[in-house]
This record gives C-alpha cells, structure tokens and sequence, in this order.
C-alpha cells in the first residue's frame, strides 16, 4: 500500500524549518490534499509554500489559546475536516540547571509542551466528530533518557510522552479511530544542533551504532508512516528515530 496520505488534511505546526519543513514535504509529496504549515511568522514558511501547491500557510502561537483555537477554526470551515496533526514546534535554551533562568524553563515549556497541549486540544473535538484522525507529536530521546544541560527540554518532551500515552487511550473511547502516537528523534542534522559545538557532534556519532547523524528525512519517514491509513493498528507508541543511540 506504501505510506500513503492521499486526500488527507494535514496540520504541521513549525513545519517551515528543519525537521517540520521535511515533513511537511513529506506528506505533501505523499499526495496529502492540503498541507497546512502553521508558524509564528509568515517568514518561516514562505519558500515552502512557493515550492508545493498543496501545501499553505496559517500564522499563528502555538502558546496563545486564542490564536490556535483561530487557526483550527479556519482550517475546518475551509477544509470540513482535520486528518492529521503533527505537534512538531518546539525549541531549546539549554543550560545546567544551576545556570537555567526562569525565562528559559518557561519558554521551552510553553512552546513544547503547552503549545502541543493547546493544538491538540483544539483540534480533538474535529477529530472525534468525524471519528478519525492520526496525531503524531514530536518528542526527543531526551525525554525518555535525560540529556545534561537540557533540564527544560527534556522535561517537556516527557510531558509529550505521556500526553501521547494519555490521548492514545481518551481519544477512542467512544470508537472514534484516532490514533495517537510520538517519534523521538535522536541527534539530527537542523538548524537547532548547528549551534552544538562539533566536538560534541563528532562524540554523538561515536556513540550512535549506525555510525552518522541523522538527516530530517529521516524524522519525516517515520511521522508519514504513522500518518498513513498502513499505521491504522498502531497507537500509543514511540518510535526512537536515533540510529541506536538509545534503546
């Protein structure tokens, strides 16, 4: 069958850069209706959607209740329907914890786990009147096995973890066949781990028994995999994409 979307309705949040970027091109090369990129500024999507017809571009903060809520409504009086969520925004602000500010915990927080909270939460009530849906949401190895000087982040990608978990088992109560599940990238070649110093990289890929980074292709694959009618069975799950750095 291959992972297909075809005629899906997609919701990508951050899905202008990096990792969101390739699968936002994933699931519009997949055959996705509509690939709906959502991000703070018009700026982070403009060359995406000049690149792909079916792929457009809503502004919004995934932080504020008001502008999601917004964003959702739009999509589904011009659409009729939500198929697939990817929770993908997120960002860093890395420090040991005896050096973390509170600004830093309260932006990662906000963003990467607040920000998938609200969207999700928004998008449910769609989802479960027309009895189907997949969400995928983007955590991190780190939320499984703690990283050092990622306190915040690694707490907010737990959070998404067992939000997956939770939804996995809320959503389908009443026999809606919403499937909820998490990919949790390991170190991956973005913008973000640009700014990780190289010696730290080079001892990353040491310890990755796959021998290489990864590439956000990599990420996209298994998030059109579990967006695809073939991952209909497969719920509450989290899938490490890391090259065996963990397991």
């Amino acid at each position: 069958m291959g992972n297909s979307v075809e005629g899906k309705i997609c919701l990508v949040t951050g899905g202008g850069r990096g990792i969101g970027r390739a699968v936002t091109e994933a699931l519009a090369k997949a055959g996705a209706q509509k690939v709906i990129v959502c991000d703070i500024n018009d700026t982070a999507f403009a060359e995406i959607t000049a690149e792909y017809r079916n792929v457009e571009g809503m502004v919004a903060d995934v932080t504020r209740t008001a502008e999601v809520a917004g964003l959702v409504q739009t999509i589904n009086e011009k659409y009729g329907r939500i198929d697939v969520l990817v929770n993908n925004a997120g960002i860093t602000r890395d420090a040991l914890i005896q050096k973390m500010e509170d600004d830093a915990w309260d932006a990662v927080i906000d963003i990467n786990l607040k920000g998938v909270f609200l969207t999700t939460r928004a998008v449910a009530p769609i989802m479960l009147a027309q009895g189907s849906g997949s969400i995928i949401n983007m955590a991190s190895v780190v939320g499984i096995d703690g990283n050092i000087g990622q306190t915040n982040y690694a707490a907010s990608k737990g959070g998404v973890i067992s939000m997956t978990k939770t939804w996995a088992k809320e959503f389908p109560r009443k026999g809606a066949r919403i499937t909820c599940n998490a990919v949790a990238p390991g170190f991956i070649r973005t913008p973000m781990t640009e700014k990780v110093p190289e010696k730290v990289l080079n001892l990353m890929v040491g310890k990755t028994p796959l021998g290489r980074m990864g590439e956000a292709e990599d990420v996209a694959k298994a998030v059109l995999f579990l967006a695809s009618d073939d991952a209909s069975f497969i719920t509450g799950q989290v899938i490490r994409v890391d090259g065996g750095l963990t397991f």
